[in-house]
C-alpha cells in the first residue's frame, strides 16, 4: 500500500485545490537530477523556519521513504575514487625540488601540475554540471573515475627527464577526473541519505578527497627519496605511478560494479516531493540565471572560493615554505602536510555531525571561517620560529578548521538554493575556489620569491579576512530545511484542519514513513 493509500479519500481529492487566500500561489520547480516540485516563495530570510512553513506552506501528503544499507557502501567507493584522484594533484608539488631536478624545469613549471587541475575546471564545470543534470550522477561518476584511471596510466611512461610534456599530459587527463567529482558529495547525500545523516554523507564525501590529499603529501617523500643518481631517481618515480595506476584501476571496477543513479523509495520527504512531478519543464540555463541572481549564495560562492583557494595555495606551495626554514626536511613537509589533513578530516566529520543535530549553517560557517583566520595568522608568525614542533601544531590548528569549512560550505549552499540541483550550486563554489586557488598560488609565490614566507602568508590572511566579513553578510534562508518541515510539521486532517503530524499519524497512518533497508 502507497503512503497516499492511507489518506482519507476527501482529503485526496481536495489536494491542489484552490484554497482562497490561505496559501501563496504556488510555481513549479526543479529540486535535482530532472525533478521537481511545487514550490512557494519562501522570502528573503527567516530564522525561525516553522512560522514561515505554517503561513505559507503547499500541503502535500506524507510519503513512504526509505533508507537503503547500499548507500554507505557508494558513499565510500566514492570516497575513495576521490581520494586517488587528490593524491595524484599533490604527487609533485610535495617533492616539488626533486622533480624541479629531475625534469630541468623551474618553480612555475612544478606548480602548474599542480594549478592545472584548477584551470581545467573552470571551463569544464558548466558543461559537466549539465551532465549531470541530464544523464545522472551515475554516469557522470563512471566517466570520471575513467579519466582518472587513463591519466593514471599515461604517466607510468613519464619517468625519463625527458618525457615532461607527457606528464603533464597525463596530469590533465587527471585534472578532467576532478570535474567530475567535486561536485558529487552533496549529491550523493541529497538522494541516497536521511535528513539526520545528510550532511554528515556530505562530510564522509568531501574526507574522501582530503584523505587523498594526506596521502599526497605523506607518501610521494617517502616513495621517492631525494638521491643523486638519477637511474635510481627513475626507478621510484616509477615505481610511484605504477602504484597510483593500480590504485586507480581498482576503483574503476568497483564505480562500475557498485554505483546507482537513486534509491526505489525516496530517503526524506523532500526528495519524495521532487518525484511527484515530471521534468519536461527543467531549464539548465534558468537555474543557472536563478543561482547567479540569489545574493546570499553568491556571498557564499565568493567566499567560499577566497578560504579554500588559500587552502589550494598552502598545499600547493608547503614544500617551498618548509624548505626555505628548513632545508632537507622533504619528510617533514609531507607530515606537516599529512598534520594539515588529518586535523581537517576531524574537522569535517565534526562539522557535519554538529548540522545534523542543530541545523545552525550560518552560525557554525561563519565560526569556523573566523578560527581559520586566526589559525593563517599564528601558521604565519610562527613558521620561521625554528621549532619543527611549533609548525605542526600551528598547521594542524589550521588544517582543522581551514579543511573542515570544506563540507560547511557545500551543504550551506544547498540549504540556501534549494530547490535547485545540489551538483549545480557545489559547482559554481568549486569553479570559484579554482579561480581563487590560480590566482592565490601564483600570486604567493611570487611573493614568497620576492620578500619571503611571511609576506605570502599574510597576504593570504587579508583575503581571509575579507571572505569572514562577506560570510557575516549572508542572510540565512533554510530552504531545505522549510520543504522538509511542509511535510513533516503539519498535515491536514479529515476534516480540513491543521495538525501536527505527529497527531494525524497516530489515527490515519499503519506505521513510520521511513523503513531501513
Amino acid at each position: 500500500m502507497s503512503a497516499q493509500d492511507d489518506f482519507p479519500n476527501e482529503w485526496m481529492d481536495g489536494h491542489g485545490k484552490d484554497r482562497g487566500s490561505d496559501c501563496s500561489p504556488t510555481r513549479r520547480v526543479r529540486t535535482s537530477l530532472g525533478e521537481y516540485n511545487y514550490h512557494l516563495p519562501l522570502g528573503d530570510s527567516s530564522d525561525t523556519m516553522e512560522n514561515s512553513v505554517l503561513d505559507t506552506a503547499q500541503l502535500f501528503p506524507l510519503m513512504e521513504t526509505k533508507l537503503y544499507k547500499r548507500r554507505w557502501v557508494m558513499l565510500f567507493v566514492f570516497s575513495a575514487y576521490s581520494m586517488s584522484n587528490a593524491f595524484m594533484w599533490l604527487q609533485y608539488s610535495i617533492i616539488s625540488n626533486i622533480f624541479m631536478r629531475f625534469y630541468s624545469i623551474d618553480t612555475l613549471a612544478i606548480d602548474w601540475l599542480s594549478m592545472i587541475y584548477f584551470l581545467t575546471y573552470i571551463p569544464l564545470i558548466l558543461p559537466v554540471m549539465w551532465l549531470l543534470d541530464n544523464r545522472g550522477m551515475r554516469d557522470v561518476v563512471v566517466v570520471g573515475s575513467a579519466f582518472n584511471c587513463i591519466g593514471a596510466w599515461i604517466k607510468t611512461s613519464t619517468a625519463a627527464p625527458e618525457m615532461f610534456a607527457m606528464t603533464f599530459f597525463g596530469q590533465f587527463v587527471c585534472s578532467v577526473a576532478t570535474v567530475y567529482i567535486l561536485g558529487i558529495p552533496s549529491r550523493l547525500a541529497s538522494l541516497w541519505f536521511g535528513q539526520q545523516e545528510v550532511s554528515t554523507a556530505c562530510s564522509i564525501g568531501v574526507l574522501g578527497n582530503q584523505m587523498g590529499i594526506a596521502i599526497g603529501f605523506l607518501v610521494p617523500p617517502i616513495l621517492v627519496p631525494n638521491v643523486d643518481e638519477m637511474d635510481e631517481l627513475a626507478h621510484h618515480i616509477r615505481i610511484m605511478f605504477y602504484i597510483s595506476a593500480g590504485v586507480a584501476t581498482v576503483i574503476f571496477i568497483l564505480v562500475v560494479i557498485v554505483f546507482q543513479e537513486r534509491p526505489e523509495i525516496p530517503p526524506t520527504q523532500a526528495q519524495a516531493q521532487a518525484r511527484s512531478i515530471p521534468p519536461d519543464e527543467y531549464s539548465y540555463t534558468a537555474s543557472i540565471l536563478r543561482l547567479l541572481c540569489n545574493k546570499p549564495f553568491m556571498l557564499l560562492v565568493v567566499s567560499y572560493g577566497l578560504n579554500v583557494g588559500c587552502f589550494y595555495a598552502v598545499s600547493t606551495l608547503l614544500n617551498r615554505m618548509i624548505i626555505e626554514h628548513y632545508p632537507g626536511e622533504e619528510v617533514n613537509a609531507g607530515r606537516i602536510g599529512l598534520t594539515i589533513v588529518i586535523a581537517g578530516m576531524v574537522g569535517s566529520l565534526i562539522c557535519g555531525i554538529w548540522l545534523d543535530k542543530t541545523k545552525t549553517y550560518k552560525q557554525t560557517t561563519l565560526l569556523v571561517y573566523l578560527l581559520s583566520l586566526i589559525g593563517m595568522l599564528v601558521y604565519a608568525f610562527t613558521l620561521n620560529l625554528g621549532h619543527l614542533w611549533v609548525v605542526f601544531i600551528t598547521a594542524g590548528v589550521l588544517g582543522f578548521f581551514m579543511t573542515g569549512y570544506l563540507p560547511l560550505g557545500f551543504e550551506f549552499a544547498v540549504e540556501l538554493t534549494y530547490p535547485e540541483s545540489e551538483g549545480t550550486s557545489s559547482g559554481l563554489l568549486n569553479c570559484s575556489a579554482q579561480i581563487f586557488g590560480i590566482i592565490f598560488t601564483i600570486s604567493q609565490g611570487k611573493i614568497i620569491d620576492k620578500w619571503g614566507t611571511l609576506a605570502g602568508n599574510v597576504f593570504l590572511c587579508i583575503f581571509l579576512l575579507i571572505g569572514t566579513v562577506m560570510t557575516g553578510f549572508i542572510k540565512s534562508d533554510l530552504r531545505r530545511q522549510k520543504a522538509n518541515l511542509q511535510a513533516e510539521v503539519q498535515t491536514v486532517s479529515p476534516t480540513g484542519s491543521i495538525s501536527s503530524a505527529q497527531d494525524y499519524g497516530a489515527t490515519a497512518c499503519s506505521g513510520p514513513w521511513q523503513r531501513q533497508s
